[in-house]
């Protein structure tokens, strides 16, 4: 009896063994075989939520299964971006987060993963640009007069943001760098109520997201200077880019899609494959158009792995220069 046992758990062991070896190869052939969990950093209702969403009924159909958008916001994108971390790498749970993400090391004494080295990058999917507004009792008029407004007035000239290590605080700050401005920066919990104060003639101006900034402008309410990104916008042509004023400038927050780090190749050369599908939908760009989003043509996991590195470095030195810290 003990001999037959033995040989059970013998073969029973080599069975197991086998399997040990096959099923992760049949589990990447089969790859998804249940819906893909996409972690979203923030709030549901804002515009990475609103790309997400869009973003993951495009994918799913390309994926073949569904993409479920979750939202796990706090500590501006800590908490979701640890979550995505710590998942199994498995390709069913992805990240999609933006420029916070390459802004975080700086203005963190610690955080509780690793930015680089605890993720695998699938791709860039778009860059979302930011508007220059101002209040309507600012005198300038144009962005010139604004930059000679700014740098006649150091220390006086406050502009809103929603909060520190947020995309229009970066702008913001960026801004000063580059012109050599010292304009004064007031966090806000949020967009909204930055905005609520820029209209109230609070604070003098904005770096806002183009949806939201732009629907300002057709109110009424804010007047345009600018947009952050190099070139001028399909969006706005007769508005000039800031770097036509400041040179070199550059700023936006981005929409990148990564995994947690051991997810197979396999895995993230599919991922990385339809993702590039799904930015190619034309409902998706429809979509993207109305956000005032640039998106990708070819995304890559080693396109964002340098992009990422450039990032780190780029925000690296506007948080050392401007004492940037999170609070």
């Amino acid at each position: 009896m003990t001999s037959n046992l033995r040989r059970i758990a013998t073969v029973l062991g080599s069975a197991a063994a086998l399997l040990a070896c096959v099923s992760p190869a049949a589990a990447q052939a089969d790859y998804p075989a249940r819906p893909v969990r996409l972690i979203v950093p923030y709030a549901a209702g804002g515009p990475t939520d609103t790309f997400a969403r869009s973003l993951a009924a495009s994918w799913g159909s390309k994926l073949n299964t569904t993409v479920v958008v979750e939202n796990r916001s706090g500590a501006g994108t800590i908490v979701g971006t640890e979550a995505a971390a710590k998942a199994a790498p498995d390709g069913y749970t992805l990240l999609l987060t933006t420029v916070a993400h390459a802004v975080n090391p700086s203005i963190h004494a610690r955080l509780p993963y690793r930015t680089v080295e605890d993720f695998a990058p699938v791709g860039l999917a778009a860059r979302a640009p930011l508007v220059l507004v101002v209040n309507k009792h600012v005198p300038a008029r144009t962005l010139p007069e604004f930059i000679a407004y700014l740098k006649s007035h150091p220390g006086k000239v406050n502009y809103g943001s929603a909060g520190v290590g947020s995309a229009p605080h970066l702008a913001g700050e960026l801004l000063n760098y580059s012109a050599g401005t010292r304009a004064v920066h007031v966090p806000y919990r949020g967009s909204a109520p930055a905005m609520a104060d820029l209209i109230g003639g609070h604070v003098e101006f904005m770096l806002d997201s183009a949806p939201t900034g732009l629907a300002q402008v057709r109110a009424d309410t804010v007047r345009l200077l600018g947009t952050s990104m190099a070139k001028r916008l399909p969006q706005t042509r007769d508005t000039p880019a800031i770097a036509e004023a400041v040179a070199g400038y550059e700023a936006y927050t981005w929409n990148a899609v990564f995994a947690p780090v051991q997810t197979p190749p396999a895995v993230i050369q599919k991922l990385s494959a339809t993702l590039g599908e799904a930015l190619g939908d034309p409902t998706l760009q429809s979509k993207a158009y109305e956000l005032g989003l640039v998106l990708e043509s070819k995304p890559t996991p080693q396109g964002l792995r340098d992009f990422l590195r450039a990032e780190l470095d780029k925000w690296k030195r506007v948080a050392v220069a401007t004492n940037m810290k999170a609070e």
